[in-house]
């Protein structure tokens, strides 16, 4: 019987909110696609169940392997459970606790998880191999006709829910999955909808390749926004996107963390940062939004909240509210002194740390500062100038601040 289970049975329709609070920021009518108010938080299930559930009774019969770098192990998981269906999923050891977590915890007389190496490049490849030593079924997370035509069901959703055709349509990429079809459905339902393309900065794979015409892998990416982060979007989207001359974005990670931060605080709810990225391409976009009807999908609340101090550091570092220096004290009275008089009311030291104590002529230390308005550093840094006490900021220096932050 739940082999049998029809797609709308366990896939809800979700809703399509207007976006008080963007709208009146850009000038627009912005509406949120609300994905993470699917089961499992994310709007991944819906390509899961219908691949899973399009198997024939033999291959259901066998193991079932994929590889994931969090959300797609939960959607392939929940339906496994529905079914009935043994599987084993390889996921990077980078993947957020929470993700893990989730999926052993609600389905792990079903699963086996194995945690490889960095990234989902790594998890994919180990999967391909298991497929291949034992023989079981390989769900692949995104380049399968199956599940890149059940993408579309959003698009549709959003056409039937909208009293009019929408100006514009933001989403992330990551594989390209999901702009492919959304792309296709809005090619043939609503041509006049533009689509926008987003994806992190230091994992612009599409963007990369549309440069090139050729879908080419980056060498080194920042895994910071999950699924989103892919070295190499795949073939069958890339060949699907390409012949749209569309406009791709490529936003900041620590920016990421600031429009983050601003649902929490303004809207009460948590965005993982893939799919904060959408939202963050708003501000990039400001000047084409005004007076238009623009969809954001948002989807995914797998977020760990261990990560909530990196969001915040992240993003105080992209608005320059913190500075971390390392000043090299001469050791004479009164340097420390001199030093605290630079900073001013609204300049606060979260961290001090001497890094040297053996040295009878200097006295290094590693500082944080904040401050709630970004010009404060100009002054504070001037000022540390005039009265003579060394400093380096090290903030975007990557080598200094991954060892010493």
């Amino acid at each position: 019987m739940e082999a049998k289970l029809s797609f709308w049975e366990i896939i809800k329709s979700t809703p399509l909110e207007k976006s008080y609070r963007l709208s009146k920021q850009y000038d627009a009518n912005i509406y949120l696609k609300r994905e993470d108010t699917q089961i499992v938080r994310s709007y991944k299930i819906r390509w899961a169940f219908n691949a899973i559930r399009s198997l024939s009774e033999t291959e259901k019969k066998k193991w079932i392997v994929c590889a994931s770098a969090g959300n797609h192990a939960q959607w392939v998981a929940f339906t496994c459970s529905t079914l009935k269906i043994k599987w084993t999923i390889f996921m990077p050891k980078t993947t957020p606790e929470q993700k893990v977590y989730k999926t052993k915890k609600f389905w792990w007389d079903f699963i086996e998880v194995v945690l490889v190496w960095d990234s989902f490049d790594d998890a994919y490849n180990e999967a391909r191999v298991f497929e291949k030593k034992s023989g079981a079924i390989f769900i692949h997370p995104f380049d399968d006709e199956k599940i890149i035509a059940w993408q579309g069901t959003i698009g549709l959703e959003i056409l039937e829910q909208m009293n009019e055709k929408p100006d514009l349509i933001v989403c992330p990429i990551g594989w390209g999955w999901l702009v492919s079809w959304i792309i296709s459905v809005m090619n043939e339902l609503s041509p006049s909808t533009g689509i926008i393309w987003v994806e992190p900065s230091w994992a612009a794979s599409m963007k990369h390749s549309l440069l090139t015409w050729k879908n080419n892998a980056l060498h080194k990416i920042d895994t910071f926004v999950d699924w989103a982060a892919v070295k190499k979007v795949w073939d069958q989207t890339f060949e699907i996107c390409k012949n749209y001359w569309l406009k791709v974005y490529d936003v900041p990670e620590n920016r990421i963390c600031t429009t983050m931060l601003e649902y929490l605080r303004e809207d009460w709810f948590v965005l993982e940062p893939a799919w904060a990225l959408a939202t963050d391409a708003l501000k990039d976009l400001k000047d084409e939004l005004k007076w238009k009807t623009v969809v954001v999908i948002v989807s995914g609340w797998n977020f760990d909240f261990e990560r909530l101090p990196e969001v915040k550091e992240r993003s105080l570092k992209f608005e320059w509210l913190k500075k971390y220096i390392v000043v090299n004290f001469p050791q004479r009275p009164g340097a420390l002194r001199e030093f605290l008089n630079v900073l001013g009311p609204n300049d606060d030291i979260t961290r001090f740390e001497y890094l040297k104590k053996s040295n009878k002529d200097k006295a290094p230390a590693v500082i944080w500062i904040e401050s709630n308005d970004r010009n404060n550093f100009l002054e504070i840094f001037e000022k540390l100038k005039k009265i003579w006490i060394n400093f380096e900021d090290i903030t975007e220096h990557d080598m200094y601040y991954d060892l010493l932050i």
